[in-house]
C-alpha cells in the first residue's frame, strides 16, 4: 500500500508540475509582443526517493516525483552585453549623421540660395560693372549682391549658431533622461533584490530594468555588471552610474555659448557630485562631438572664409577710384570687432562710391575706366579664392556626411543581426511554445490517467479482494 500511496503522490506532483509548465507557456504566448518580455521557462526537477533512515533500511529507489518549483528567465548574457555595445554605436552614428545633415540644411547647397550661388552672381555683378562702369544701375546691382551674399553668410552663421544651441539643450535633455532611467533602475535593483532574497519571483522586474538599460546603453554608452541577488551595477566610462540601489547623477558642464568654446574647456558631460568627466558612448558621445567638433569646425571654416573674402574685397577695392575721383574704401566689413560671417556687412552704401575705375581721374575729366571693376571680377579665378575655399569646404562635408551615412548604414546591419541573434535566445518562438503545450499537455493526461490507474487498483484491492463468485 506504501508504493501505491507513494504513487499517487508523484502522480500528484506531476499534475501540478504539468499544469504549472502551461501556465508559463501560456504567459510566454501571451507576451510574445511585449518590448523586452523575456521567455520563461518552468524548470522541471525530479524530486528524489526517500532517505534511508537506519543502517539496515532499504530504499526502492524510485523518486518522489518531479517540482517546477523555478521559473528562470532565458537570457544569454554575451548577447545581452553586445547588444549594449552595438545600440551605443549605432546610436552615436545616428547624432553625428543627424549634426552632418543639419550642417548641409544650413549651407543649403546645391541651391539657388547657396552661398556658391551668391558668390557667382556677385562676381558677376562686377564684370556688368565693368562693361557698363558709368551707369549707377549697375552700381547698384553690385551693392545689393554684396548685401544679398554678406545675408546669406549670416544665415548660414545663425544657423549653426542655432544647430549648436539645440544640441546642447538636447544634450542637457538626455542627461536629465539620464538621470531618471538610472534612478529607475536603482529602484528596480532594490526590488528584485528582496524578491531573491525572499524567494518571491522577479523576472517581470528584470525584464523592466533590461528594457531600462538597454536605453541607457543607447543615450550614453552604459555596460553592466552582475552583482548578488540578481543586482546589476551599470558603468559609464568606467565611472559607476548605478551600484545597487544607489544612482549617481550626470550634469552638463563647460561653455554654454559656441562662441566660449576653448582648447581646454568644452561641453562636456560630468558627474553631479564632484564634476568628474564622464567619457560617454551613445547618442551623447555623438552630441559632444557635434557641439565640440563638427558644429564648431564648420563655424570657424566659414568665419574664415567671411574674412579672407573681405580682406581680397578690400585690398582690390583700394586699388581704384570712384566717380568722384577718389580712392576706394573698404567694401565689407563689421561694425563690432573682427569679421565673422555672424558680423559681417556692406559698408559701402552709395554706388558712386564703387571704385570701379583703375586709373586716377584728370581734371575735369570723370574715372570712368572699368579696369579696377574687371580686375575684381577676375578675383574668382585666382589661387586661394573665396570660391576655391568654399567649394573645398562644401567637397570635405560632403565626404564628411557620407562617410557618416554610410557608417550608420553598416553599424545598422550589424545591430539588426545582433538584434536577431538576441531574440533567437530570449524572443518568444509561438511554434515552440505550441509544441511545449502540447508536451505538457500529454504529461498532464498520463499523470491523470495514472491516477484513474491506481484507483481503480485500490477498488479492486480493497472492494474485491477475497469475494469469491456467489
Amino acid at each position: 500500500m506504501g508504493s501505491t500511496f507513494s504513487g499517487l503522490n508523484a502522480a500528484t506532483t506531476a499534475l501540478w508540475a504539468q499544469r504549472r509548465g502551461l501556465d508559463v507557456t501560456g504567459q510566454n504566448i501571451a507576451n510574445v509582443n511585449t518590448e523586452g518580455y523575456s521567455r520563461q521557462r518552468a524548470d522541471l526537477q525530479a524530486m528524489g526517493g526517500s532517505p534511508v533512515p537506519a543502517f539496515y533500511s532499504v530504499s526502492d529507489g524510485i523518486g518522489a516525483g518531479v517540482r517546477a518549483d523555478q521559473v528562470v528567465r532565458i537570457r544569454d548574457a554575451f548577447l545581452e552585453g553586445r547588444g549594449h555595445t552595438e545600440h551605443a554605436n549605432s546610436a552615436r552614428l545616428t547624432a553625428e549623421a543627424e549634426a552632418y545633415e543639419l550642417v548641409e540644411q544650413a549651407f543649403r547647397e546645391p541651391g539657388d540660395t547657396g552661398i556658391q550661388s551668391l558668390l557667382s552672381e556677385m562676381w558677376a555683378g562686377f564684370s556688368d560693372l565693368a562693361n557698363t562702369p558709368q551707369e549707377l544701375g549697375a552700381r547698384e546691382q553690385v551693392l545689393e549682391r554684396l548685401e544679398t551674399l554678406a545675408g546669406g553668410l549670416r544665415f548660414s552663421a545663425s544657423s549653426l549658431g542655432a544647430q549648436w544651441d539645440q544640441a546642447h539643450e538636447n544634450l542637457q535633455v538626455l542627461v536629465d533622461d539620464v538621470n531618471a532611467a538610472a534612478r529607475s533602475v536603482a529602484e528596480l535593483n532594490q526590488a528584485i533584490q528582496r524578491a531573491t532574497q525572499s524567494g518571491r519571483p522577479s523576472n517581470d522586474l528584470a525584464d523592466k530594468r533590461d528594457v531600462l538599460v538597454m536605453k541607457l546603453a543607447e543615450q550614453v554608452g552604459a555596460t553592466v555588471r552582475p552583482g548578488e541577488d540578481g543586482v546589476l551595477d551599470v558603468l559609464v566610462g568606467g565611472i559607476t552610474l548605478v551600484a545597487g540601489s544607489t544612482a549617481t547623477a550626470l550634469a552638463v558642464a563647460g561653455p554654454t555659448s559656441p562662441d566660449a568654446i576653448t582648447a581646454s574647456d568644452k561641453p562636456r558631460v560630468v558627474t553631479a557630485a564632484g564634476g568628474h568627466a564622464v567619457r560617454t558612448g551613445g547618442t551623447a558621445e555623438g552630441r559632444l562631438t557635434a557641439l565640440t567638433t563638427i558644429l564648431p569646425g564648420y563655424r570657424t571654416q566659414l568665419d574664415d572664409l567671411a574674412a579672407g573674402l573681405a580682406a581680397t574685397l578690400n585690398g582690390a577695392h583700394d586699388d581704384g577710384f570712384d566717380l568722384d575721383g577718389l580712392v576706394g574704401g573698404a567694401l565689407l566689413g563689421s561694425t563690432s570687432g573682427p569679421v565673422t560671417a555672424s558680423s559681417i556687412t556692406v559698408l559701402v552704401t552709395d554706388p558712386r562710391k564703387l571704385a570701379a575705375s583703375g586709373v586716377a581721374p584728370t581734371a575735369g575729366v570723370p574715372a570712368l575706366d572699368n579696369g579696377n571693376a574687371d580686375a575684381i571680377a577676375q578675383l574668382r579665378l585666382a589661387a586661394g579664392s573665396a570660391d576655391e575655399t568654399y567649394r573645398s569646404m562644401i567637397v570635405q562635408l560632403g565626404v564628411q556626411a557620407s562617410v557618416a551615412t554610410r557608417d550608420l548604414g553598416i553599424q545598422s546591419v550589424i545591430t539588426t543581426q545582433v538584434d536577431a541573434a538576441r531574440e533567437s535566445v530570449a524572443g518568444v518562438n509561438l511554434d515552440e511554445e505550441m509544441t511545449n503545450m502540447l508536451a505538457f499537455q500529454h504529461a498532464y493526461a498520463a499523470a491523470g490517467r495514472l491516477v484513474t490507474a491506481i484507483d481503480e487498483t485500490l477498488d479492486v484491492l480493497i472492494n474485491r479482494t477475497g469475494i469469491v463468485g456467489r
